[in-house]
């Protein structure tokens, strides 16, 4: 797919980019190479690629899931300025 310098200054413009008229070329033939890229890869066939989570095959080390504090919520809302049903109100914002 080739780009113009009216594709280029349409899209700069939807960017809300700044581009010098002297490099506009130069993004033109730039992005044209990056969407044959993208066509190029949407032809490729993933059938029987298995998706990943992460590039590399590692395995994220977890801690255990465990309570390792004391509930203290009622210690805090005892200090905050408006609690109700163990809630804690604060002023409207949105209107």
């Amino acid at each position: 797919m080739s780009l113009t310098a009216n594709d280029v200054k349409k899209i700069a413009h939807l960017a809300r980019l700044g581009i010098e008229e002297s490099q506009i070329e130069h993004y033109a033939q730039d992005l044209s190479k990056v969407l044959d890229l993208m066509t190029q890869m949407s032809q490729t066939d993933t059938q029987d690629v298995k998706p990943m989570a992460h590039p590399l095959d590692q395995i994220q080390r977890l801690r255990p899931d465990s309570v390792s504090e004391t509930n203290q919520r009622d210690n805090f809302q005892a200090i905050a300025p408006q609690t109700e049903a163990g809630l804690y109100l604060v002023p409207k914002v949105i209107e």
